[in-house]
């Protein structure tokens, strides 16, 4: 077949779908995969979980009809194909540029999009809900959920199944089990999926079943997985979670095969019960490259078609100098652990796991029980480290007042990809987590302008021994600082001048600092003498550093990779106010709303987050509270 007579063309819409022989739709499979795979070579994007759920997508949309029926993705980051089944085929190019196609799903992008989702666990609660909704309007569309076994790592979603009986009758749980998250599934929830899977007992009750269902369903669907009756389960799998649960469990079956998965939903929609199907999948099915490395392909840059590589990095990223550098510290320091959780390659922890085993310990998605194990180490005179994605430490907030801050134990909060996420959009960006960390009594907490500083940070919070201490820090590669071989403490609360001046004081936090040089020198083009302060610490503040430039300039302006409300820069006006010091002050950092994806030169840019924007804000400033003196006054 041609590529312009491609199945793939004619669809725009689930409708098109439903017109196609089910003897082709294998093919249609194909031209799925060899689009996403040409596609994301040049966009970059979540590859391996789309390649992994071609065929169930094109079984849902086969069997059911949304917009009336409703089908949530957990996490969402595997719903490309059900955009591409959905009128956005056409896009697809765009997925993840500013302006086109978000990488997960969006209510506002299609009412196909019954539910917006970013982080894991919250398709099954969410999907309730809607089933109670439903049974209360006396509505009759189906409700689909389709989780991840990764999902069943996460708390949540037990707390949703634990309503599940007593809600509602008619739901329905995909559970696709591809024993990966971003990262190896770890745990006994994984452990357990995987012996359903394997058993042999299992096995011969698989085809004990299927005559059952040719029985009530004919020949056709004699190749469905039947049930295992409650007796026989409890003899072979004592305490099976979902029946006790109140769901009927059916499977697990083969999640590639789309005439079984057809079959499969069509007999189950017909259920007047909840139930559960268990599928099994292949992460990155139909791409060697992606298969070989189901953690690599998860979600990654550009990367050439041919061969799944990806341009060599120019310089180590923060990631990689955290995990290497932990990992160097604990070669000396027994009491250092680590904890992740399911981030161990994106925190850059994998190398600590390699030669510290016996001290990593990745939990799964359950941020809020690693926030607790490590709590419960620190009790016991541990150094945990916990690295979490700015975006996901948010889910362990209670946790980090109630347990950590609280009874004063020495855990190290290490948020990665702080700030600015750029193309993976609103649910990833880290822009709140200034906000809610330095409300809490007790906390330290900090940001290094570049790597060097970065590591000598980590060196001060493995030898802080008295209460909890965070540290944020932005994805990718910063300034391109060489760390010293030899790490240095620095002094709690203080903060490092750079360079001095008379007219603007600039505190650029983090990786803003360097944006403050660059802000300083374009204001130094017109006469306005600018003084760049490296303000380290957001909790304490450099109070007497931020008192004399306050005092010794006419405008104080601060600048943050972070959301304006709640931020640095409002603990420098909040610190201001209580001083009673009146000069003027700027903050400049994200405004209060969600920020889309995109890239983050485009963002900087449309949000007026450039060196020369900010210049212009300043100057604008400057002539509007306290005019420049006369020229010539300035010596």
């Amino acid at each position: 077949m041609s590529a312009s007579s491609r199945l793939l063309d004619g669809i725009d819409s689930p409708a098109d779908l439903k017109k196609i022989p089910e003897a082709d739709l294998p093919l249609l499979a194909q031209e799925i995969r060899e689009e996403l795979i040409g596609t994301l070579a040049e966009t970059g994007g979540h590859l391996g979980p789309n390649l992994g759920v071609v065929e169930l997508t094109i079984a849902l949309h086969r069997v059911f009809d949304t917009p009336a029926d409703r089908i949530l993705l957990d996490v969402s980051h595997q719903g490309y194909v059900h955009k591409m089944l959905t009128g956005r085929r056409t896009r697809l190019a765009t997925m993840r540029q500013h302006g086109g196609l978000n990488g997960f799903l969006l209510r506002t992008e299609s009412e196909h999009d019954c539910y917006g989702a970013g982080h894991a666990g919250t398709a099954l609660s969410a999907a309730l809900g809607m089933a109670a909704a439903r049974d209360m309007n006396g509505g009759t569309e189906h409700v689909v959920a389709v989780a991840g076994d990764a999902a069943f790592t996460c708390g949540v979603s037990y707390e949703a199944l634990n309503n599940v009986a007593e809600t509602t009758k008619r739901f329905l749980v995909v559970l696709n089990d591809n024993e990966w998250s971003i990262a190896k599934n770890t745990g006994a929830i994984a452990s357990y999926l995987n012996r359903i899977a394997t058993s042999p007992s299992y096995a011969h009750l698989h085809d004990q079943a299927a005559k059952f269902v040719e029985w009530i369903g004919g020949k056709g669907a004699r190749q469905l997985v039947g049930k295992i009756e409650t007796g026989v389960k409890q003899i072979l799998f004592p305490g099976v979670i979902f029946e006790e649960l109140g769901l009927r469990y059916y499977g697990p079956i083969d999640g590639h095969d789309i005439p079984l998965l057809i079959r499969t939903f069509e007999f189950l929609k017909t259920q007047n019960e909840p139930v559960i199907l268990h599928i099994l999948t292949k992460k990155g099915k139909g791409y060697a490259p992606a298969m070989a490395k189901p953690d690599k392909f998860h979600g990654l840059g550009k990367y050439s078609a041919d061969t799944g590589e990806t341009a060599p990095g120019t310089a180590p990223t923060y990631s990689e100098i955290f995990g290497k550098t932990l990992a160097d510290f604990a070669d000396h320091n027994r009491k250092i652990v680590a904890v992740t959780a399911a981030m161990p390659t994106g925190t850059g922890l994998s190398q600590f796991a390699k030669r510290h085993p016996d001290r990593f310990y990745d939990v799964g998605i359950a941020e809020e029980h690693a926030a607790l194990f490590a709590a419960g180490m620190a009790t016991r005179g541990m150094k945990p480290f916990l690295a979490i994605y700015s975006t996901f430490m948010q889910r362990a907030f209670d946790m980090i007042v109630h347990d950590i801050a609280l009874q004063n134990l020495n855990v190290a909060l290490c948020m990665d990809r702080a700030g600015l996420s750029g193309d993976d959009g609103p649910t990833h960006h880290g822009l709140f987590d200034i906000a809610y960390l330095r409300s809490i009594p007790g906390v330290i907490a900090m940001q290094p302008k570049d790597e060097e500083e970065f590591v000598d940070m980590l060196w001060t919070m493995a030898n802080h021994h008295e209460g909890p201490v965070a540290i944020r820090y932005p994805r990718g590669t910063g300034t391109g600082a060489v760390p010293k071989k030899t790490p240095r403490l620095l002094e709690i609360g203080k903060a490092e001048v750079i360079r001095h001046g008379t007219d603007v004081a600039l505190f650029g936090l983090g990786n803003f600092c360097e944006v403050a040089g660059e802000v300083a020198d374009l204001l130094e083009k017109e006469g306005i003498r600018a003084a760049v302060i490296n303000p380290r610490w957001i909790k304490p503040l450099d109070s007497v550093s931020l008192e004399f430039f306050a005092r010794g300039t006419r405008l104080v302006c601060t600048l943050e990779d972070h959301a304006t409300s709640g931020g640095f820069g409002s603990a420098v006006a909040e610190h201001l106010s209580d001083t009673g010091i009146t000069t003027p002050l700027l903050r400049i950092g994200w405004p209060d709303q969600f920020i889309e994806h995109g890239s983050g030169a485009i963002l900087r840019a449309k949000y007026g987050l450039t060196p020369e924007a900010i210049a212009a804000r300043i100057r604008g400033e400057l002539s509007r509270t306290n005019p420049l003196p006369k020229a010539g006054a300035i010596s």
